[in-house]
């Protein structure tokens, strides 16, 4: 396809998927850099438009692109606002051995999530690392709300029981 075809067919996609493409975006949480982040997935698709195996395929690779944009813009706020909170909230000095057992608690507990299957890791991280909802982990891990519970639930009892057999 010539670029000035290519031009046509992704100016008739933007308008009729630009829409959808907002509002997962904004599901996913970059309410704020929904539009620009919908506006870069369509520069990445006509960047990458000869690497398509068809074009029915475009549709599918703009909502994984909105999808992997979108988490990273959540995962840098959320590292952002953690580094913000900690520097406001930790104003106290604190021993050397506090630092030390608060730094072996969190070894075991990151120790723990690696020993976890896969999707249930997933899960955790989205949901208590990340903040997200249910649905958000569900549309960013592709399955449903009811197998992100089923997931996070699991991985919860399994992380408890790895925790609490752990010596201490």
């Amino acid at each position: 396809m010539n670029k000035p075809e290519r031009s046509t067919t992704i100016a008739l996609l933007f308008s009729s998927s630009q829409a959808d493409l907002l509002r997962l975006a904004a599901r996913m949480g970059a309410d704020a850099d929904a539009e620009d982040i919908v506006a870069e997935a369509f520069f990445q698709l006509y960047k990458n438009w000869d690497e398509l195996q068809s074009m029915n395929s475009a549709v599918g690779y703009l909502r994984a692109t909105v999808r992997n944009l979108s988490r990273m813009r959540v995962r840098r706020l959320i590292v952002a606002r953690r580094y913000a909170d900690h520097q406001v909230a930790e104003p106290l000095v604190h021993s050397a051995e506090h630092q030390a057992i608060r730094r072996n608690e969190q070894q075991a507990v990151v120790t723990a999530l690696r020993a976890l299957p896969r999707r249930q890791y997933q899960a955790l991280v989205l949901r208590h690392w990340m903040d997200l909802k249910e649905g958000e982990i569900a549309e960013a891990m592709g399955i449903s709300v009811g197998a992100v519970k089923s997931h996070t639930s699991r991985g919860m009892t399994k992380l408890s029981e790895i925790l609490n057999a752990a010596p201490k």
